[in-house]
């Protein structure tokens, strides 16, 4: 029996692995694997390959590391394999005009948001922070813009009350994989509907870095506890105690009242870290020191006591 598309697929990291395997239990031919080539990691800065890479070598499937996607070189190399679908999940490349067209029935990205809502790079931490209950994913044919391409395929998920940006991702990126399956069999049956976009009721989810882990206390309790949630486990939410840096993973929305200013450590019981905040108070609940590991607070502050009236910054 014939496979039903030859494909080339571009992808870099963890959440574009299960689109991968979507397309190898879909029976397609993936006659490539694009992925950025492989990065210094860990303390010994060894080489590493993308998961990606690691997924579609499991496979068999060939694999390539361009530095630039913009060269004829490569350009050459996919008009060669004549491929019937691009399909592009997280690669961390723009892809040229020319590229996108090169495949039958175009280029197939898997967004983690419902667009228009959060088209850019990091839509599931940005869903988290900003205190949505529902995101998804779509799948769509991609065009010169940023995430602007006509809708395919969307599927819906809800955002638990205690969702990390990890726990989300890893949701999302099973939701991917079987929006893509549902795309290729809407290909495969001719029955897909491209929809465009209400470019109206866009909204953007900026890239991240380390830097903007960075806790603002003056902001309320809900919106911080939100916050720490959206940016773990990176880039991390964070704040300094005398030029040290805590990194805190767990916080609970404390009842109590505080006219203290924000970023002061209130009294409490001797195993708890409260904080005040612009509009509440913040318990931390799992943190990790400058120069430790992730700990509960409790057996955290059984090593290092911070005192009432601290104020953290």
């Amino acid at each position: 029996m014939n496979k039903p598309f030859n494909v080339v697929f571009m992808g870099t990291p963890d959440f574009a692995v299960p689109s991968l395997r979507a397309l190898n239990e879909y029976g397609c031919t993936v006659s490539l694997v694009v992925t950025q080539p492989d990065k210094p990691k860990g303390r010994g800065r060894k080489l590493a390959p993308t998961p990606v890479k690691e997924a579609a070598l499991e496979f068999g499937y060939p694999v390539s590391q361009p530095v630039s996607v913009k060269t004829d070189e490569f350009y050459h190399q996919i008009c060669e394999i004549a491929p019937d679908l691009l399909v592009v999940v997280a690669f961390g490349h723009v892809l040229p005009k020319r590229v996108l067209e090169i495949a039958r029935y175009g280029a197939v990205n898997v967004h983690a948001s419902l667009l228009p809502k959060y088209r850019g790079p990091a839509p599931i931490h940005w869903a988290i922070i900003n205190g949505e209950t529902e995101t998804g994913v779509t799948t769509m044919l991609m065009d010169k813009g940023l995430d602007t391409g006509e809708m395919l395929v969307t599927r819906k998920c809800p955002i638990r009350a205690d969702d990390t940006a990890q726990t989300l991702h890893d949701r999302l990126a099973a939701e991917g994989a079987q929006a893509l399956k549902r795309t290729l069999t809407g290909f495969e049956n001719q029955t897909i509907r491209p929809v465009s976009q209400e470019h109206a009721l866009a909204t953007y989810a900026p890239m991240l870095s380390k830097k903007d882990g960075r806790i603002d206390w003056s902001l309320s309790a809900q919106a911080i506890e939100r916050f720490i949630r959206g940016m773990t486990p990176w880039p991390g939410a964070y704040t300094f105690y005398d030029d040290k840096r805590l990194k805190i993973f767990k916080a609970e929305i404390n009842a109590m009242d505080t006219s203290e200013t924000p970023g002061t450590v209130i009294k409490g019981f001797s195993e708890q870290l409260r904080v005040s905040t612009g509009d509440g108070v913040l318990s931390i609940t799992e943190i990790q020191g400058s120069s430790g590991k992730r700990m509960k607070i409790s057996d955290f502050l059984r090593g290092c006591q911070i005192s009432p009236g601290t104020v953290f910054s």
